[in-house]
């Protein structure tokens, strides 16, 4: 067994840990359905589909649904959680319907995007191996359960208190996420579409603000859910608000900055107008273009 085999491993054991012990937390005084708490199963529920779609993914190897079936999962989630709790109250009904909205429209940008670009980069090296790939799509199913996990213990609550302030306050922070989310995605595929920008980055728009507008967009947008959430939940729930840091963490530290500040680099590293952004526009957080 290779080295990289065996880490592979071990972090597909350390994400089943780590959901198993969010499972529990969130479970604990939330709905149930045949005796199993909804929660958790909607947890298992995300990892299943994605190895399921992991089989045929791999046996032809391709990453083309990797993105829509995440996409797809959250939507799946999401709703079936509405319908299994019974609980159509306020919040729930806006949880379950800001969070489709998004997974719509992230979906579709990715999908489109990675048909239009023929493959994703990020694949290439670890389609081969089983066990990388096979850890890449089980740490999507992190990503749902986690990110989702708010919402989820929210709406499988027993208590269901009104939205309140908070919540309209998440409403808002949601939608100034979501729409610094769309917009900054739209500016980057019009520049992209242009002939006259091949080879080029973006330093026009939202992305005179920041390096990387869209994912502040998507860390804000999950703090709104958490906001939203947050009076519905008690005890080990509160466990459930990692979803934003988790997001943030992912984007920073893992999968999101690191991949593309480094590609960055390679492409255009000794170019004095990019080293010029770099210093004047700051990675995510944004600030008044200088």
């Amino acid at each position: 067994m290779s080295n990289k085999t065996l880490e592979s491993l071990l972090v597909i054991l350390a994400a089943l840990l780590v959901a198993s012990a969010v499972a529990w937390a969130g479970s604990q005084g939330g709905a149930t359905v045949g005796g199993l708490a909804l929660f958790a199963l909607a947890g298992a529920f995300a990892f299943l589909v994605q190895w399921v779609v992991f089989v045929p993914s791999y046996l032809a190897q391709t990453e083309h649904y990797y993105d829509l079936t995440g996409s797809l999962t959250y939507l799946a989630a999401i709703l079936g959680t509405l319908l299994l709790a019974g609980s159509f109250d306020a919040r729930s009904i806006v949880l379950s319907l800001l969070i489709s909205i998004w997974a719509l429209r992230l979906g579709a940008f990715l999908f489109l995007r990675i048909r239009r670009a023929g493959s994703d980069t990020r694949f290439d090296t670890i389609k081969p191996s089983f066990a990388r790939f096979l850890m890449a799509w089980t740490l999507q199913g992190l990503w749902i359960f986690l990110t989702l996990s708010a919402a989820l213990a929210a709406m499988t609550a027993t208590d269901t208190p009104p939205l309140g302030l908070l919540g309209l306050l998440g409403i808002a922070v949601w939608a100034a996420g979501f729409t610094i989310e769309a917009v900054s995605d739209q500016q980057k595929r019009a520049f992209r579409a242009h002939p006259a920008n091949a080879g080029r980055f973006i330093t026009t728009g939202l992305w005179a603000w920041s390096r990387h507008p869209n994912y502040f967009g998507e860390v804000t947008l999950w703090v709104g859910v958490a906001l939203i959430a947050l009076p519905a939940l008690s005890g080990w729930q509160y466990v459930t608000l990692i979803s934003p840091l988790f997001v943030y963490l992912l984007l920073t530290r893992v999968s999101g900055i690191p991949l593309l500040e480094s590609r960055a680099q390679e492409r255009w590293g000794d170019d004095p107008e990019f080293r010029a952004y770099q210093e004047r526009t700051p990675t995510l957080f944004p600030r008044p273009p200088r």
